[in-house]
């Protein structure tokens, strides 16, 4: 049996969508590495538990940096073993594997995730411009003449594209995404509260109370770090009007990205675009008042696909029965 297979490899998660069944896996995109032997000791959600928590001879690395591959090695062991463990062991056929990619990545780059996908057991591979998976995954028509806008933002980059015909017309990919805004709060703790947190935690304010909008009711949470004067354990409270400010600079530079785009859209496609308003998708699609403020900033409707997290790997194994053909085969 042969399976068709959607991967939405990111810096942050990797999601898996199986033909017929949905998606299948998200897991982190770790990998636990032994320093001395480089054996690997854990993937995903397992290695991420390990983030900070290691022993000196044990590092937890992301093989993922912006969207693309860093390290070659681990990407392959990586995809391999979400591969298997979506599919289960009896693979009588290998599968077709559709993966995503930033728009604006470079053919060296590309050839890197293709190779990491053959070496991880795939018959065929097809590499699918990010947003428009986010399109198909998001339940866009893409392959009618009308415009459609999508900003997809994700661990490593934020994808920006107009899309008409089954692909981009005029689309951008910049390096300020979802891990930027945890690397702001980690660093606001350390500058205004002398308070030293690691990653999950920046990660876990985020989510709890973020916003990049004010709020109609204050949010807090407390939080557990480091005192850097007095190297001691503390707790601290955090307020949503406290990451508004943080978070809205960062969120600022993602829509100077999306007005860029627009200042470059054909006349009639902005038309559409007016008319149908901008999709978010992507995992940064979750954080508190992105939609309002790029509405503000853009005069156009904003709205979050449904589960933004998962359309990306949805529309990746989806591309090539909406398309009709398979890329890079």
């Amino acid at each position: 049996m042969s399976a068709d297979i959607g991967i939405d490899l990111g810096t942050a998660s990797v999601l898996v969508f199986i033909k017929g069944k949905g998606v299948v896996l998200k897991e982190p995109s770790v990998v636990a590495l032994d320093r001395d032997t480089k054996e690997i000791k854990a993937i995903g959600e397992e290695a991420r538990l390990m983030l900070g928590r290691t022993p000196g001879n044990i590092i937890a690395i992301r093989p993922l940096e912006k969207g693309v591959v860093s390290d070659y090695t681990v990407t392959e062991k990586m995809i391999k073993y979400f591969v298997q463990k979506s599919l289960g062991r009896r693979m009588l056929k290998k599968p077709r594997i559709s993966i995503c990619v930033p728009c604006q990545i470079t053919e060296v780059e590309q050839k890197a995730v293709e190779e990491a996908a053959y070496a991880a057991g795939a018959r065929e591979v097809c590499l699918v411009e990010e947003p428009v998976a986010a399109a198909i995954g998001a339940g866009l028509d893409i392959m009618k003449p009308f415009g459609n806008m999508i900003v997809d933002i994700g661990g490593g980059t934020t994808d920006v594209a107009v899309i008409s015909l089954g692909a981009a017309v005029v689309h951008t990919s910049v390096k300020t995404a979802g891990n930027d805004f945890d690397e702001a709060i980690a660093r606001y703790m350390r500058k205004k509260q002398n308070l030293l947190v690691g990653d999950r935690t920046a990660e876990e304010i985020k989510i709890k109370v973020g916003t990049v909008y004010p709020l109609e009711e204050e949010l807090e949470i407390e939080i557990r770090g480091r005192n850097l004067v007095t190297g001691l354990p503390k707790t601290v409270t955090v307020t949503s009007s406290e990451t508004e400010s943080v978070l809205r600079e960062v969120a600022d530079q993602i829509v100077e990205s999306v007005i860029h785009v627009l200042e470059q859209t054909p006349p009639e496609l902005s038309a559409d675009i007016l008319e149908r308003g901008i999709m978010l998708t992507g995992g940064g699609a979750l954080l508190r008042g992105l939609d309002t403020l790029m509405e503000e900033k853009t005069g156009i409707r904003t709205m979050a696909a449904e589960d933004p997290m998962k359309v990306v790997a949805v529309g990746s194994g989806q591309f090539a029965e909406v398309t009709g053909m398979r890329r890079n085969s």
